[in-house]
């Protein structure tokens, strides 16, 4: 036991090694992948900038190739004024965006200029001794005219016979070049071919010139440079300038046909924060394991002894838990037979509200099916006589007349019955327009006892109207709104009930009347609120309706709209498996 903790920390401590190994590890390989992405990227960027560099300058050379055997130009050898040569030199500048332009016969003599002079010792310029020779001839100095960097190209005019007559030879502002891409990065310059900066994109760094082990600035002042081969990169170790990274990537790109060397320092800086946020990574991934290993342990150490407390507890508890457990079943049967008992209420609600209705209508009712009885009898006299007389067919539009009237009374008879019975059958498919026909056919005798008039035409729809819910609960929902409407109207000279289906984007369907409207629109659907005499009704009908269209996912409302109210009943449209809607819902 003694010599526990000295091998616990052993282990720590070869543990912190392979982190710290493994860490490295991570930060190398991280880092080399980093260089490279830089370097491909850096190369991207020095081959773009070398291509601008490049075109730019070669813009200009076809300028000088075109335009040196003009006839301007040619004209000169003539003795021809050089006027017209200065005008076509200077529109070619402005044009172009050249520095200058100059025509010099074969012997440096500067015979027409854009600008009215050249500079000094064109003569002795290795461009214009290789245009001399007949060839193209480029190269790059200080022009002393404009004080600005300039590159030049020269191109031969010829003789007839062959051989050159002058030279012309069109300068290229350098500085305008720069201007587009000045202080960009990475840092990118171009050497001319004894070393000298001569064009870059970081101002401090023109005309510094490379010296062995270093570089020398136009003061004299040295700075010591060291290069770094890693590998297949090389890295630049420098104190040049401060916008310029102390330890960059080294990049470089010959350009034969400017005659420079195109260079750049990409800054290894965002490599070197990536590699180590991977190697903290791995460190922070390492560390934090080995710690919950090592809390582990102790934790399970600990836990092993409260495990055996836990056991003795456990078991008092579970006696405790199994009685709490006997009186919860118990609870949930007492819970359940309530559920039950709740449900059936609301069904024999439901169905009370039925037979108040029925009850409300069974005088219209009984009206409306004694008439047909009563003239079944009449026809039926009539038949007999008819057929005695030996009329067969007055005899059969009797029997006719018979046959319709009893249609009619079976008609009446079974909305009756299945306006009574339960419903138990699920929400299906319904059609809107015989659902209200049936409630219009069932309130028809009690509306022509009260005098109200309908309004409700089942053709307006242009066919049926198929909703989801329940054929009888449904039914008896709009009876309740007509029985409704029609006692809110008994004190008034004009009793009017509009029906009309709103078979739009929405389903809904609009009971309104001339009543003296609804006195409290937010409490018309609580049970036993009624505005009617006492004994009227209990106060049921609309709080039924209103469970009953919920209980289809639908919405009921009422209320007051210019002279009487109106009760909206919203529905959804029927949809089959696939969610298509039904025929006759429509859109």
């Amino acid at each position: 036991m003694n010599g526990f903790p000295n091998k616990r920390g052993w282990g720590v401590a070869l543990y912190l090694i392979f982190v710290a190994g493994l860490s490295w590890g991570a930060w190398t390989y991280g880092y080399g992948q980093a260089i490279g992405q830089l370097a491909a990227r850096g190369e991207a960027d020095l081959a773009l900038a070398s291509d601008r560099l490049v075109a730019g300058l070669l813009r200009y050379r076809s300028t000088a190739v075109l335009l040196s055997d003009h006839p301007a130009l040619m004209d000169l050898h003539s003795g021809t004024a050089p006027e017209v040569a200065n005008q076509l030199l200077q529109e070619t500048v402005d044009k172009t965006g050249a520095l200058t332009a100059f025509y010099l016969d074969a012997e440096g003599a500067v015979l027409a200029s854009a600008h009215g002079r050249a500079p000094p010792a064109v003569a002795q310029s290795s461009y214009f001794l290789r245009a001399k020779d007949g060839a193209l001839g480029a190269g790059h100095s200080v022009n002393a005219l404009f004080d600005n960097r300039a590159y030049y190209f020269a191109a031969p005019s010829f003789a007839a016979g062959g051989g050159v007559l002058g030279v012309l030879v069109v300068a290229v502002n350098i500085d305008r070049l720069e201007q587009e891409w000045r202080a960009s990065r990475p840092a990118v310059f171009f050497s001319t071919e004894a070393g000298e900066v001569f064009v870059t994109s970081r101002s401090e760094l023109l005309f510094w010139k490379k010296v062995p082990g270093g570089m020398v600035n136009l003061a004299g002042d040295r700075f010591d440079i060291t290069f770094e081969q890693l590998g297949e990169h090389v890295f630049l170790k420098q104190n040049l300038s401060p916008y310029v990274p102390n330890t960059a990537l080294y990049l470089n790109q010959a350009l034969p046909v400017i005659g420079m060397v195109a260079e750049s320092l990409v800054d290894i800086r965002s490599a070197q924060r990536l590699a180590g946020l991977q190697a903290a990574v791995v460190a922070a991934l390492c560390l934090g394991l080995g710690g919950f290993l090592f809390f582990a342990g102790t934790r399970r150490r600990a836990l092993a002894r409260a495990n055996l407390a836990l056991e003795s507890r456990v078991r008092e508890r579970t006696l405790d838990l199994e009685n709490v457990n006997k009186a919860l079943r118990s609870e949930v049967v007492e819970r359940e037979d309530a559920e039950a008992a709740l449900r059936q209420a609301q069904a024999d609600l439901v169905q009370a509200g039925k037979l108040s209705a029925l009850g409300q209508m069974s005088a219209g009712i009984s009206h409306e099916l004694n008439q047909p009885l009563m003239a079944i009898r009449q026809y039926a006299e009539n038949g007999q006589a008819f057929l005695g007389r030996g009329q067969p067919d007055k005899t059969g539009e009797n029997l006719n007349r018979i046959a319709s009237l009893a249609s009619r009374a079976a008609r009446i008879i079974t909305n009756l019955r299945a306006f009574s019975r339960n419903e138990s059958e699920p929400m299906g498919r319904v059609d809107l327009v015989g659902v209200l026909q049936s409630a219009v056919e069932l309130t028809e005798a009690r509306l022509k006892q009260d005098g109200v008039e309908l309004d409700w035409d089942p053709a307006a729809t242009n066919g049926p109207v198929y909703a989801r819910g329940g054929e009888v609960r449904l039914t008896q929902v709009f009876v309740n709104l007509i029985n409704n409407a029609a006692d809110a109207m008994l004190e008034k000279d004009r009793r009017y009930i509009r029906i009309v289906i709103d078979n739009g984007e929405k389903l809904a369907v609009t009971v309104r009347d001339l009543g003296p409207g609804i006195a409290d629109p937010e409490r018309i659907f609580e049970p036993f609120y009624s505005t009617k005499e006492v004994g009227a009704g209990m106060g049921l009908g609309l709080s039924i309706s209103y469970g009953l269209v919920q209980s289809f996912g639908g919405k009921i409302r009422g209320a007051n709209v210019g002279q009487g109210a109106m009760f909206t009943v919203e529905l959804d449209y029927w949809q089959d498996e696939d969610g298509v809607q039904a025929q006759g819902a429509l859109k």
